[in-house]
């Protein structure tokens, strides 16, 4: 799913995406141009600098588990596309 980001992404901020990642067990990652990163890895998401208006895609590894999408959409850090 792909997403814009509607506030920086920073320490307190990438905490709560770490947090809300870590609920679940399926592989979530992040990708931002070449990068590819771990959502349950706090310096994977700080290492993304991820910025507003920039677009970045929230990959879910073996499942079509839309409740893992919700989650983070509901931070208000992110809006899909």
């Amino acid at each position: 799913m792909k997403v814009k980001v509607l506030k920086p992404v920073f320490a307190e901020s990438a905490s709560l995406v770490v947090n809300k990642a870590n609920q679940f067990e399926e592989t979530i990652l992040f990708k931002k141009e070449h990068w590819v990163v771990d959502a349950k890895s706090l310096l994977g998401i700080l290492a993304l600098s991820l910025q507003p208006d920039q677009t970045v895609e929230i990959l879910v590894k073996d499942t079509d588990n839309k409740e893992v999408y919700a989650e983070l959409l509901n931070t208000g850090l992110f809006k899909t596309l």
